[in-house]
């Protein structure tokens, strides 16, 4: 790259010399309040990307019982809910040539298992609020002109950012204000071996003149990877629909498996308000009307291949919409099922922020199990009456 200054002409012309960034938190600051630096691309319906910061040092966890146990560096997302992971190193950072690689793999592959819809909602309100920023106005660039109250609209969208991690589809970005040639070589790889995620490195080029004059010029590589993947790559997800779970059930060998999903299938619709998950197996949420909201409770989630059948709890969710007092009121009447009964005992250090899940061939062993469990949703529904 060449040294040489860029001109600014005005009423007279003004050289900008090549500068670097003093520190990474400067860099990191920079990319958190100007993210259009970073918007390459479109949306699906044709309109300029446009990302929206939902946290800094966003807390990543290696498993289900653990806290944060790595720190990603900004997670952005844009209106069509694909999250994109954004890892800013200096050049003289000797980490920027492979090891950073290593470290976002390690992120995207965690934050696709232990981001839930919940923990991501509440990041992103946690970040308006810090930087003073309206959520109505947050949520009108996101969800197009709704708001955080209008339907429920806020935390669909959530869900469908969740379910876009589960599935693979996301951005990764390397950034930098030099990127060597190891690591474009390295995003190019990736970019076209990887069918729903989209690797690229940013190179942010910064010139100084006089007083706080600057030109930042970002430079975009791994485009042409990206257009070079195969047109066949599934791009677009559908949801899981009823008669998709109903014919999945039927198709599980043992019969009190089939029984306990088809129980919670029904008494979620009696009760609540199903949906279908877009992830590459079938699933299905269910929001029950609690306190006048739609709040998620939990999600069935049926996989092949080997066979693995879930029942999780949305535990995020709850907490962030109820409190903690009646999340651990819920938690309390859960069955104690082998399985689930170790990660319930979890919670409380977890502040109630967690998917504990079990599989339904545990519930269907355990006698009475299918019947607490629905008791436990109706007494989240009612408020437990009478309880502190």
């Amino acid at each position: 790259m060449s040294d040489q200054p860029v001109f600014v002409l005005g009423e007279e012309l003004q050289a900008l010399e090549l500068a670097g960034f003093e520190t990474e938190a400067e860099f990191q600051e920079l990319l958190a309040r100007h993210p259009r630096v970073l918007d390459f691309g479109s949306l699906a319906d044709g309109r300029p990307l446009r990302l929206v910061l939902v946290a800094r040092e966003m807390g990543v966890s290696a498993s289900a019982e653990s806290g944060a146990a790595y720190w990603l560096d900004h997670l952005f997302v844009d209106a069509d809910g694909v999250p994109t992971l954004v890892e800013v190193k200096r050049a003289t950072d000797t980490r920027i040539r492979r090891e950073v690689v290593g470290q976002m793999l390690d992120y995207a592959a965690n934050a696709a298992r232990y981001w839930p819809a919940a923990l991501l909602q509440r990041s992103f309100e946690e970040t308006c609020g810090k930087d003073g920023r309206p959520l109505e106005e947050a949520y009108g660039e996101l969800l197009g002109g709704g708001s955080a109250g209008s339907a429920g609209s806020a935390e669909e969208f959530w869900l469908g950012v969740e379910e876009r991690l589960a599935a693979g589809r996301m951005r990764l970005l390397f950034v930098a204000d030099r990127i060597p040639l190891e690591l474009r070589a390295i995003v190019e790889f990736l970019n076209r071996q990887l069918r729903q995620t989209d690797v690229y490195a940013v190179e942010l080029t910064q010139y100084r003149g006089g007083g706080d004059l600057r030109v930042l010029v970002p430079r975009i590589y791994g485009e042409v990877a990206t257009a070079a993947k195969s047109p066949s790559a599934p791009r677009a997800t559908q949801r899981t629909t009823r008669a998709e779970m109903d014919a999945a059930i039927q198709a599980r060998p043992d019969a009190e498996v089939r029984r306990v999903a088809t129980a919670l299938l029904e008494h979620a619709a009696a009760n609540g308000r199903l949906e279908g998950g877009t992830a590459k197996y079938r699933s299905m949420s269910v929001y029950y009307p609690v306190s006048g909201r739609q709040v998620p409770v939990w999600t069935l989630s049926l996989q092949d291949g080997p066979v693995r059948d879930d029942l999780s709890f949305a535990f995020g969710s709850i907490t962030h919409h109820l409190g903690r007092e009646r999340a651990a009121a819920f938690a309390a009447s859960l069955p104690a099922v082998p399985g689930l009964a170790e990660r319930l005992q979890a919670l409380p250090a977890k502040a109630y922020n967690a998917w504990p899940s079990v599989a339904l061939s545990a519930l269907a062993a355990e006698p009475g199990a299918l019947e607490d469990v629905r008791s436990a949703i109706h007494g989240l529904i009612d408020g437990w009456e009478g309880s502190a």
